[in-house]
């Protein structure tokens, strides 16, 4: 949990340029997690159903690992905040804290593209920033810290995925009268092209090239593979992943966006 956006007042929370900071607070999270995991070879077999014998469980250690992480921050409140979105709902418990009472920030909350996060990660994204550790074999001794921090960066991504919520209510409320016409003609093309600055996105991308390159790199001045991270693979991750998907998540709640409203 990494937020200093102020979700009791609405305001505040929808305010761009708070929203923009946070983006860029997380993409700091992102990186420094991105360069921990990149200290481990793949161990395919972390993600894979029964890879290892779990008691009571057929789950691949990863999803194990994982849902047990949401269990126990569900009993403090973690998934009551309207920025988180869990990856195993069923998995929730209710809190042992007294609920906090948040103002409506956002008109729905049910878009999760979680699945689509967690394939994009293991499938593509995984390979590629382990790609410098690919002729190491698999190290059962880092099985367990492999799978807790691909849980961080996991949850991390998905923070940072579906910040798009309060990104696209931003806009809407900003621009209703455009979005109110798109989103009559269900024209997603159009809302996309309407959500896109692609100054911003490569303005990211410049500063994710900068941080990756300067966090990863072994201050001890040790050989290239040793401690560090290729740079391509983090940019990339927002650029191929991140990116897209958080316009998919803005997207989807915008076409949502009008119902039970005086528009609909």
């Amino acid at each position: 949990m990494d937020s200093t956006i102020d979700l009791s007042d609405a305001s505040k929370a929808l305010d761009l340029f708070n929203i923009r900071y946070q983006l860029i607070r997380l993409e700091d999270t992102i990186t420094f997690h991105l360069i921990e995991r990149a200290q481990f070879p793949l161990n395919a077999t972390i993600y894979k159903a029964g890879g290892i014998a779990i008691p009571n469980s057929d789950l691949s250690l990863f999803d194990w690992i994982m849902s047990a992480s949401e269990r126990l921050h569900a009993l403090v409140r973690r998934y009551e905040s309207p920025d988180e979105t869990p990856f195993f709902p069923s998995a929730l418990e209710k809190p042992i804290l007294q609920p906090l009472h948040y103002p409506q920030i956002l008109h729905a909350n049910d878009v999760n593209v979680n699945p689509e996060i967690k394939d994009s990660y293991i499938n593509h994204i995984l390979p590629t920033v382990c790609a410098q550790r690919e002729e190491r074999p698999e190290q059962q001794e880092n099985y367990g810290s492999a799978a807790t921090i691909d849980v961080l960066v996991l949850q991390s991504l998905s923070r940072r995925i579906h910040f798009g919520k309060f990104v696209a209510e931003s806009k809407f409320r900003t621009e209703t009268d455009r979005f109110v016409k798109l989103i009559k003609a269900e024209d997603r093309k159009g809302i996309d092209e309407a959500i896109t600055n692609m100054a911003v996105e490569q303005q990211v991308l410049d500063r994710l090239k900068l941080k990756a390159a300067t966090y990863g790199t072994d201050p001890s001045g040790g050989s290239r593979d040793v401690g560090k991270i290729d740079v391509d693979a983090v940019v990339n991750t927002y650029k191929n992943y991140v990116i897209p998907l958080t316009k998919v998540v803005e997207v989807e709640y915008l076409m949502q966006r009008l119902k039970g409203t005086e528009w609909e």
